[in-house]
């Protein structure tokens, strides 16, 4: 079965969002995080910006692009949600490490973190309903 078709499946509480609206909330985020995060590696590349704190940036890239390989290639839920844990706290991090610098790349991470609580929590109950 296609990955659809196994998510289907999956036990979901019932506020879990359409996939439709999940895909919407990404193609609105991603944007967002590639000028920020492309800001950031660009600074840090020309010394305008310590390496140190594009660190959480290069973490929650990662994290955030093997999210999908693990949910619905894998059909990990478990890693999917270790590695969902670790995009939200990336994001903390970010947070915190760019706002003694950048301010406004730290505030546009807001809708980010928002949107990755959601789907966290989300995520956390997934795994637990289909334990």
């Amino acid at each position: 079965m296609n990955f659809m078709e196994w998510y289907n499946t999956l036990e979901k509480p019932d506020w879990t969002p359409e996939p439709a609206f999940i895909g919407l909330m990404w193609q609105i985020l991603y944007p967002i995080i590639l000028v920020t995060f492309v800001f950031v590696f660009i600074q840090a590349f020309r010394g305008k910006l310590p390496k140190i704190v594009a660190l959480p940036f290069a973490i929650n890239l990662v994290a955030n692009l093997v999210f999908t390989p693990i949910q619905f290639g894998l059909r990990n839920l478990s890693l999917a949600a270790l590695d969902i844990f670790v995009v939200w706290g990336t994001i903390i991090w970010m947070i915190a490490a760019i706002w003694k610098y950048y301010r406004s790349i730290a505030l546009a991470q807001i809708p980010y973190l928002a949107w990755v609580s959601v789907a966290t929590v989300l995520q956390l109950m997934i795994s637990w309903m289909n334990f």
